[in-house]
């Protein structure tokens, strides 16, 4: 099994395979840099190496970097939308560079907010920048796969329905380097119900028929703090919340994803909270 979690990388990113080797986990997220801020974040050579000698010497694969909060590929302002782009581009030059000989690299982001100016603008917005993405990336000969996650449908977000994400995907010729990331907390909170039963197979059955199977390569666990269909993003410790621990079990051991790896963005004010939730899922799986 595949269990991670996102794992911070203060005083150094290598510090990140120190603190994921004491969590005993085999995957991780990270940030390649401040996700608040949009001031660059430049390794050195030896940061670099630092990096993969500490991943090369433990059993941690894949690794997945999170893009930066503050990226809104579908920005109705100018300013914001092409300074997104070009932050975007450099989270991949960074992804490439950490995890280049790591087997692969992933780059997780939010498709966007529309801010009030329509979903199919805020859409077309998205499929624009992907396509200048997928144009400097493929000159630059970057082989990182982008992942769009989907979203809870708070405010004007986007992505928050497997619809959203097919089409934006087809719309951009569904390049072999964009696939998804399926977040539970959100997709509950967007109404897709994984506390049932029927409600995951009826999720995976509209995943699938949107999106191709081989384009998911990673499921966020995260339990929710508001009921089904709620839009409002807030994850809470595995069982604790409105998808519960029948959801969870449900999940872990489903046949269509149980071979992916499987990350929680859980709250966290110590590393014993992610020790728990770790436990927790590990205690699931069957």
């Amino acid at each position: 099994m595949k269990i991670g979690c996102h794992v911070s990388i203060a005083g150094g990113i290598e510090k990140a395979v120190v603190r994921a080797k004491s969590l005993g986990i085999n995957t991780i997220q990270i940030f390649s840099k401040n996700s608040l801020t949009w001031q660059e974040r430049y390794y050195t050579k030896i940061e670099i190496t630092n990096f993969q000698k500490a991943l090369q010497k433990t059993d941690i694969y894949p690794v997945f970097i999170h893009a930066s909060y503050l990226i809104n590929l579908a920005s109705p302002d100018d300013k914001i939308y092409f300074k997104s782009i070009n932050a975007f581009l450099e989270e991949m030059k960074r992804a490439e560079m950490l995890l280049v000989n790591s087997g692969s690299s992933y780059l997780i982001v939010h498709p966007g907010a529309h801010r009030g100016f329509g979903e199919e603008y805020g859409l077309q917005r998205i499929i624009k920048a992907l396509k200048i993405i997928l144009k400097q990336t493929s000159s630059l000969k970057l082989s990182t796969m982008i992942l769009l996650e989907n979203t809870s449908g708070s405010g004007s977000s986007l992505g928050y329905t497997f619809s959203h994400l097919g089409y934006i995907m087809r719309e951009t010729g569904c390049p072999p380097n964009i696939g998804i990331c399926l977040d539970t907390c959100h997709a509950f909170a967007a109404g897709y119900n994984l506390a049932e039963e029927k409600g995951i197979e009826d999720t995976l059955t509209e995943l699938e028929k949107e999106i191709n199977w081989s384009k998911l390569k990673v499921i966020h666990l995260n339990d929710s703090k508001y009921n089904l269909n709620s839009k409002k993003d807030q994850h809470m410790h595995i069982g604790e919340g409105f998808i519960g621990l029948k959801g969870f079990s449900m999940l872990v051991n489903h046949q269509a994803i149980r071979d992916l790896p499987f990350m929680l963005e859980t709250p966290k004010r110590s590393e014993e909270d992610d020790r728990r939730n770790i436990s927790i899922i590990r205690r699931l799986r069957k």
